[in-house]
């Protein structure tokens, strides 16, 4: 591993050697690596000049932009911690991640000024606008004159570079610290993903998310171009794939199912990818096969959490007959399994996901308590992040998801995996999405129920799906119920908010308006 080196000197040094090339691509707007460099020095000029030290933070909540690009850079080179948050939090805790971070200032757009107003916040926090719209102070003019040098900062590796939030699909949103350390060892690896000064990133997912900073670092450190899409549309993403020769990508399985159903998805060059990402959510193995069949370039699946500890990697380009799985820890990474015990289990058995590597969360802040559930020890003293989820290996090493443990299903003493049922369900030509739980059952305990979003062509009535699905599957897995909606409700990137699903079914025992079920 080469000496550490922050991520805006990498940025700075680019700026150096290649000034004119395109840094940023915003819209009808392009920042070459020079205009890039000056203006994360007017962005840290600025800080210092407003008394916000090394070691602070501040909160960005905005649509992507250049500004906020910029203004993450410029933090990082003042030594101040980003927290970016997600503009589809709820006000309260939004107002709450806003305190937990410590902001001393907060960066805005109209969007979310919008989505937040009724959000409890400081009055005496100062808020940065950068649309220069009323959701605060106008950014053109809160930013250092153009030409300004700030005070060089000596950035320490185990300083804070970001505080990244969590979805709050578990409740409260908790604030994952990630060191410099940390992204070094994710951006100064860039071999043999391609990131080099010839990547072109689209990045459609938002900049609040880790998803996001796993193409975004990378693409600058190598001196590579991003190109911005403030929000994901299928046809336009691939508008913008085609004008700017992109060669990566990250997209949620979401995203690549809507992008492969459209009809004029050949109609589109893609010939210039090198390699398309995914990860945050389960990737169905024949969503993996088309997009190898009908996509150029490579495509990479990674498993892992925001936390960090041990992640895995499936190019699954190079293993299409793994497609079932999440691939193999990565290079300096060990993911294991135990049981409920805290024991490792023997190969082929399931258990509890737990991984270790230099790519380990500092903490989360201001929760010791929920950082020490996290954390797992072994005999011999070692820290492992457990990832609450439920797996199992192949013989090959391969990792094989069952699902989430919190998800998995009891019912009359056998555990019900519902990625298993959901695996069946989607294999029906007129179903395309499907989500299991657990519903309280007086018989059983617990017993599964699917919530099924049909096909546009899809004409199958609950019942006559029920009695298909109980016949592909085993008898402890058979549905009690299938309940058809318009939609599954997931978070930002994608994941799908089983917690809803299910307060929403015991919340309304009786058929629901927009849902047809069979029992």
């Amino acid at each position: 591993m080469p000496e550490f080196v922050t991520l805006d000197a990498l940025v700075a040094a680019t700026a150096r050697s290649k000034p004119d090339k395109i840094a940023v691509i915003d819209g009808d707007r392009q920042l070459s690596y020079a205009a890039f460099n000056d203006q994360i020095n007017r962005v840290t000029a600025a800080l210092q000049r407003d008394g916000v030290q090394p070691c602070d933070s501040i909160a960005i909540c905005a649509l992507s932009s250049a500004e906020y690009v910029v203004t993450f850079l410029g933090a990082l080179r003042a030594g101040v911690a980003v927290a970016p948050l997600a503009p589809s939090s709820t006000p309260r805790d939004f107002a709450a991640m806003v305190q937990d971070c410590g902001a001393k200032l907060l960066f805005m757009d109209t969007f979310a000024a919008g989505a937040m107003k009724e959000a409890p916040l400081p009055g005496d926090l100062r808020r940065i606008a950068f649309d220069d719209s009323s959701a605060g102070a106008p950014f053109s003019a809160w930013i250092a004159a153009e030409g300004t040098v700030p005070a060089p900062v000596t950035i320490d590796p185990n300083s804070v570079f970001n505080i990244i939030y969590s979805s709050g699909t578990t409740g409260t949103p908790k604030g994952i610290v990630h060191t410099h350390q940390l992204r070094w060892w994710q951006y100064g690896q860039l071999d043999p993903l391609g990131y080099g000064p010839d990547a072109v990133t689209l990045l459609s997912t938002p900049l609040y998310s880790n998803t996001t900073l796993v193409c975004f670092n990378p693409t600058l450190a190598g001196g590579g171009t991003l190109v911005l899409m403030k929000k994901f549309d299928a046809k336009g993403l691939l508008e913008l794939c085609a004008k700017h020769r992109v060669t990566h990508t990250m997209l949620v399985p979401v995203q690549y199912r809507r992008i492969m159903a459209l009809p004029e998805f050949g109609d589109y060059d893609l010939s210039s990818f090198v390699a398309k990402f995914c990860t945050s959510a389960p990737f169905a193995a024949e969503l993996k096969a088309d997009v190898l069949k009908r996509w150029p370039g490579g495509l990479i699946e990674y498993y892992g959490m925001t936390e960090g500890g041990g992640s895995c990697a499936l190019l699954a380009h190079e293993h299409p007959n793994k497609l079932h799985t999440v691939g193999m820890p990565m290079p300096g990474h060990e993911v294991r399994l135990i049981d409920d015990d805290g024991n490792f289990v023997g190969p082929g058995e399931i258990g509890e996901i737990v991984g270790r590597s230099p790519v380990m969360m500092k903490h989360y802040l201001n929760q010791p308590q929920k950082t020490a559930e996290t954390f797992w020890h072994d005999a011999e003293g070692n820290r492992w992040v457990r990832t609450g989820d439920i797996g199992k290996f192949d013989a090959d090493g391969f990792l094989m998801l069952m699902d989430r443990k919190k998800d998995m299903i009891i019912s009359g003493g056998f555990n019900i995996y519902p990625s298993d049922i959901e695996s069946v369900l989607t294999k029906h030509d007129d179903v395309l999405e499907a989500a299991v739980v657990g519903m309280p059952s007086e018989e059983w305990g617990e017993t599964p129920v699917v919530f099924v979003v049909l096909q546009p062509h899809g004409r199958i009535d609950a019942q006559a799906l029920k009695d298909w699905t109980n016949g592909q599957v085993g008898k402890t897995q058979r549905l009690s119920e299938v309940v058809f909606v318009d939609s599954l409700p997931r978070s930002a990137i994608g994941k799908v908010l089983k917690r809803e699903l299910r307060d929403q079914r015991l919340g309304d025992q009786r058929v629901g308006a927009g849902m047809t079920a069979a029992s």
